[in-house]
């Protein structure tokens, strides 16, 4: 009975980040909970500002993100199994995305330096912050991204222009971030 109880404890851990629609789940030692799969895109005149984004990139270096452009937040980690699944969509839209003036960063929380490292090197050309507190992630309490993976879509303004709350493809990302990178 004992070795039953900790194979299903371990079948649930190794599950992932994502839970089904419509039923969020707290999953493995990092305790957050996961999505319900919903997505929200906001019209001009109901965005809010995004908060500051700032702190140390996986290469030590400082950032701070600037406006004017539309970027792409995805909030991830390398224990996260579904953060592995979308990291070569996301890439893929980067690179299509660079020439239309689109940028990406990721945020990488609730994680060790060592892995997540590990996790970016040849799945990530764009740069990524390194918060493992999930500071950037509490920053954003208009519309908290508070699933992992998650995505945040700002405008060239600064505000925040869509949120997605669970893993992203390729397609999905470009019917969103297209039409914002058009606006004038």
């Amino acid at each position: 009975m004992k070795r039953a109880v900790v194979a299903l404890v371990a079948v649930l851990a190794l599950a992932g980040c994502q839970g089904g629609k419509g039923s969020p789940t707290v999953t493995n030692e990092q305790r957050y909970v996961a999505g319900d799969g919903t997505s929200q895109v906001f019209e001009p005149g109901q965005r809010k500002k995004s908060p500051t984004v700032s702190g140390t990139l996986l290469d030590g270096a400082r950032f701070t993100l600037a406006t004017g452009k539309v970027t792409v937040i995805n909030f991830w980690a390398s224990w996260c199994a579904p953060c592995r699944t979308e990291a070569d969509d996301l890439e893929d839209v980067y690179q299509a995305g660079k020439a239309n003036g689109v940028d990406f960063l990721g945020i990488d929380f609730r994680d060790g330096k060592d892995a997540a490292r590990s996790f970016a090197e040849g799945r990530m050309t764009y740069p990524s912050l390194f918060d493992p507190a999930g500071k950037v992630a509490l920053s954003f309490r208009d519309v908290p991204p508070n699933t992992i993976p998650a995505t945040i879509v700002l405008d060239k303004q600064g505000r925040v222009a869509a949120v997605i709350r669970k893993p992203v493809d390729r397609d999905e990302l470009r019917k969103i971030v297209d039409p914002i990178a058009a606006e004038q």
